[in-house]
């Protein structure tokens, strides 16, 4: 069987209300079938200010799904910790952790648009030192002990029955992100397919006497729709996955890498690249027996506003007819 993940970032040009109430009602049914389809994950992101309304509040949206689910875990990557109280961030995670019998896992991520720390009022340049702060912060406050935070001697409850380790993940794409999760001893999960800094996060690990994990992402990352004709499904919807796209790839730059990343200019471009793809359920089927035991189904059911009926034909094909056949 793949390991199958569901992703959700309520992406919708225009910001209709009306429509975008919808997403978010349907993004909860979704997640119960894949809860109830033996899925591992359901993905959320953190962006702000964008005006096609890119996933704000991951760990409301968290909370809702996991009230909705039994057994798939939710998973917050990234959570711009910076941008958030990180007290209200270890108080919120802590009573996920245990609403859900440790079910969340929140990786911490930098972000990468000087936007977001703009409308802040934050710094841009003194992000990494932010980062610091706020990450050492929530591991004091899932202590259970008194800590200091800036000058205060504080203790903040309840702490999560999960050990930080298995809640939180340290994200990047750079050396600091490395050392940082290092010397927390805290997982590290790469933002892309980036071998060089695993050497480097473990030699880190053995300076700073700490013991972790690295979460490396494929070498090809890939986002799927699954739809009875693909050629009628990017004539449909190949728009919504080139929105997507498109802004993903205008917030990166040269030292700022991600796991998705496109340059296709056109709908016909973005399909040859295969990272976003459409598969019929016969060939989502094939590409799941030709990768193995490890093959890894990232459906993106509402990928750059997609409508919601068509939505539900990913994943109702997924569930009725790829899993089925996959034993």
């Amino acid at each position: 069987m793949p390991i199958s993940i569901m992703r959700f970032n309520f992406v919708l040009p225009g910001i209709d209300p009306t429509t975008l109430s919808g997403m978010y009602q349907a993004a909860l049914d979704m997640a119960a079938v894949a809860d109830a389809n033996g899925f591992m994950a359901v993905s959320l992101e953190e962006h702000h200010g964008v005006d096609d309304g890119w996933s704000p509040a991951p760990l409301t949206n968290a909370g809702l799904i996991l009230g909705r689910t039994k057994n798939v875990r939710v998973m917050v990557q990234a959570l711009l910790v910076p941008l958030n109280d990180p007290l209200r961030v270890a108080e919120q995670v802590a009573v996920l952790d245990l609403a859900s019998n440790g079910r969340i896992n929140v990786v911490a991520g930098l972000g990468y648009r000087p936007e977001d720390y703009a409308d802040a009022g934050l710094d841009w340049t003194g992000r990494g030192a932010l980062m610091d702060e706020c990450l050492d912060a929530i591991i004091g406050a899932w202590s259970g002990e008194e800590f200091t935070y800036r000058g205060r001697k504080l203790r903040v409850t309840p702490i999560p029955k999960t050990p930080a380790s298995g809640i939180l993940f340290v994200g990047g794409s750079g050396k600091p992100a490395a050392r940082r999760a290092a010397r927390l001893g805290l997982p590290f999960l790469p933002a892309a397919h980036l071998p060089e800094l695993e050497a480097f996060y473990n030699e880190q690990c053995a300076e700073h006497g700490t013991n972790g994990f690295i979460i490396m992402p494929s070498e090809k990352t890939s986002l799927t729709l699954i739809a009875e004709d693909p050629d009628k499904a990017w004539a449909e919807l190949g728009k919504h996955l080139l929105h997507e796209a498109s802004r993903y790839q205008s917030w990166q730059t040269a030292d700022i890498h991600s796991a998705v990343s496109s340059h296709a200019g056109t709908v016909e471009e973005l399909r040859a690249e295969g990272i976003y793809r459409i598969f019929s359920p016969d060939e989502a089927i094939a590409w799941c027996k030709a990768e193995g035991d490890w093959a890894t189904m990232v459906l993106h059911p509402l990928c750059g506003g997609v409508p919601v009926e068509r939505g539900w034909d990913t994943v109702n094909l997924y569930v009725d007819k790829v899993l089925p056949a996959l034993g």
